[in-house]
């Protein structure tokens, strides 16, 4: 420990993202330049990154600091999901509209909330604190935890709304699930189609805007924020902290890698791979994705240099 050891701890949060009094981490090898919010001050690190931490803060100094500060935070916080228990189906601390409908074998947490006119199909879950907004549609065997639906938002069959993300941290045992505390919003008229998962955040949210529209069998994972309007196609798989602008068009099998930024008015060719940020409008294809222009002149000439003889 270095610096004042008495300082209380009051939340847990990114660095980035950290306020007075939250409990951040820095971890990896320290070649980059880590983003820290000005109002953190009390630190995980390892030895890599101490030289990243403000002048001031107070630092617990470690191998393994984000499973240090996993430890701590699952001593300060746990998913009310995990303490969800009784006989009820409907449980007498949730808030149903009289005129929602609830169809047989769902299942409806404590302090979950239900808007008008809307349905919740057979054998869903929604967990303790949910709140789905007016005019919903929650299909058949969904589960939904840790999120906020807005008006109007469609769920299909099978859809998995909140669950951990793919978070992975080394411990001094090996590798551990990190703990996420976030949660997913899904702003008015977004619509989930069948077998979607969308995992809550680590620390912040994971946000869809409004009217976007997500195809069947497409994962998007932790932290991940669309925009307004995005049009995804099926079996897409989005990394964590993806940020993706309005009004993109992303294909069928396209894959983002982690961190990437797309922006507004985007599209993306089915089964592109795509690894670095992409300008407003712009329309990319391949693996790895580059503008299409140049992908459709590589893939021409790889066609002629394979067929040299139907070429001459």
């Amino acid at each position: 420990m270095e610096g004042d050891g008495d300082l209380p701890v009051s939340g847990i949060a990114s660095a980035a993202n950290a306020q007075a009094g939250d409990l951040a981490f820095l971890d990896g090898n320290g070649k980059s330049v880590p983003e820290i919010s000005a109002n953190a001050g009390i630190f995980v690190t390892n030895e890599a990154n101490l030289q990243y931490v403000p002048e001031g803060a107070s630092k617990l100094v470690t191998r393994f600091p984000r499973y240090a500060h996993s430890v701590a935070a699952l001593a300060m916080y746990k998913p009310r999901h995990l303490d969800w228990t009784g006989e009820a189906r409907i449980s007498p601390d949730a808030q149903v509209h009289e005129g929602a409908h609830v169809s047989p074998g769902a299942v409806i947490g404590p302090g979950a909330v239900v808007g008008e006119g809307s349905w919740i199909g057979p054998n869903a879950s929604l967990g303790p604190g949910v709140q789905v907004g007016r005019h919903c549609q929650i299909g058949a065997n969904t589960s939904v935890f840790c999120a906020l639906l807005g008006d109007h938002v469609t769920l299909l069959a099978g859809a998995r709304i909140g669950e951990a993300g793919f978070g992975v941290l080394a411990a001094p045992d090996g590798q551990r699930d990190a703990p996420h505390f976030g949660r997913v919003i899904l702003q008015d008229h977004v619509s989930i189609g069948a077998n979607t998962c969308i995992d809550r955040g680590v620390f912040e949210d994971t946000i869809m805007g409004e009217r976007t529209k997500i195809d069947n069998l497409s994962q998007i994972a932790h932290n991940v924020v669309f925009g307004r309007s995005v049009i995804m196609a099926a079996f897409g798989g989005i990394s964590g902290s993806v940020r993706v602008g309005n009004h993109a068009m992303i294909g069928g099998r396209v894959g983002i890698a982690d961190h990437v930024r797309v922006g507004d008015g985007v599209s993306l060719a089915a089964s592109s791979g795509l690894f670095r940020n992409i300008e407003d409008g712009e329309t990319w294809g391949g693996t790895p994705a580059k503008p299409i222009r140049q992908w459709m002149r590589e893939v021409a000439w790889l066609q002629k240099q394979a067929n040299p003889k139907k070429n001459n």
